[in-house]
């Protein structure tokens, strides 16, 4: 990537007042290496707009934050489909019916690696429910569930985002929006978390319900094709007519073993965070762009890792608790 592209690209990030757009304007991108929160390439970074079902990385993050604070057992822990399952619409790929019981983490995979709108509200009413439970309150389960998505996405200084379901389908009346910025914040935090990270590379999953005539077993298959390439593992896809194709990939390089000035070797890890909307190619646009990343990440690193301008050139990446 030439050089004055790349001054340009970063210069974006500075303009945090961008419209909500959709799918019919131009790709938005974000290549960070997620350890040192380098940004690396970045076009219309910070253009709010709709994100698709890569929302179901912020519904999966709160559930895994939720079950670790809580000691639930994400396995062991049964939901059952509630009725609003028929207001949603759209495929409907387990055959879920109202009543039907999964696991939390059957219902993870789903979400996660088939996209599953319906698993994903599930799981927002069971999560949503528990929580208002333990806090002593009554209320709508899912606007509970998702304050808590919004809670996350302030924690992350996702500053551009709104949550306003746990599934990512656009709903009249409704505004939900991100930028690329911020799903690479999400991204990045989210492959920190070890039962989320663990889901996401998954190629394909099997996982069981229980129906009111029995039990039955489905396959799920992930629907990122980057799943199964060397270094690749995740995370997620999403696709509306308002959010265009999208997704956000994460793929890690065996650390750098260095000579350190004592005569130590130290080792530098190294992760790509790799996030495209809206481009109907989406998925070799990402493999292009993880190899031009990786092209000007190593260089740097190799040069001493120099930054002149930290708010320009570094994206942070919190980890809050």
């Amino acid at each position: 990537m030439k050089p004055f592209l790349i001054c340009k690209t970063l210069a974006l990030l500075a303009a945090f007042s961008a419209p909500l757009v959709t799918a019919q304007t131009s790709e938005s991108i974000m290549v960070v290496e997620s350890y040192s929160g380098k940004i690396l390439i970045a076009q219309n970074p910070t253009v709010k707009r709709p994100i698709a079902s890569l929302t179901k990385i912020a519904t999966a993050v709160v559930t895994v934050d939720w079950a670790t604070a809580t000691g639930t057992d994400l396995g062991a822990t049964l939901l059952t489909v509630p009725q609003t399952i028929t207001l949603v619409g759209g495929p409907n790929p387990m055959n879920l019916q109202p009543g039907d019981q999964l696991s939390l983490r059957d219902a993870l995979y789903s979400a996660l690696l088939g996209s599953d709108n319906l698993a994903a509200l599930a799981i927002a009413d069971h999560v949503g429910r528990e929580i208002l439970t333990r806090r002593g309150k009554s209320g709508d389960p899912v606007a509970a569930f998702v304050v808590e998505m919004n809670q996350l996405a302030k924690a992350l200084g996702m500053t551009q985002t709104k949550f306003a379901n746990p599934h990512g389908l656009e709903r009249p009346g409704t505004s939900a929006y991100s930028t690329a910025t911020d799903v690479a914040r999400l991204s990045a935090y989210g492959m920190r978390r070890n039962a989320f990270n663990f889901i996401v590379r998954q190629t394909d999953r099997k996982i069981s319900l229980t129906t009111t005539t029995g039990k039955r077993s489905f396959r799920v298959k992930n629907t990122n094709e980057l799943i199964g390439e060397p270094g690749i593992l995740g995370v997620k896809t999403g696709t509306t007519a308002a959010a265009g194709p999208c997704v956000s990939i994460c793929m890690d390089r065996e650390p750098l073993v260095r000579l350190k000035p004592d005569g130590n070797k130290g080792a530098t890890p190294r992760r790509l965070i790799v996030v495209v909307l809206n481009n109907p190619d989406r998925f070799n646009r990402a493999r292009s762009l993880i190899s031009q990343g990786w092209s000007i990440y190593d260089p740097w690193l190799e040069a001493g890792a120099l930054v002149q301008n930290r708010e320009r050139e570094i994206l942070n990446l919190p980890s809050p608790q």
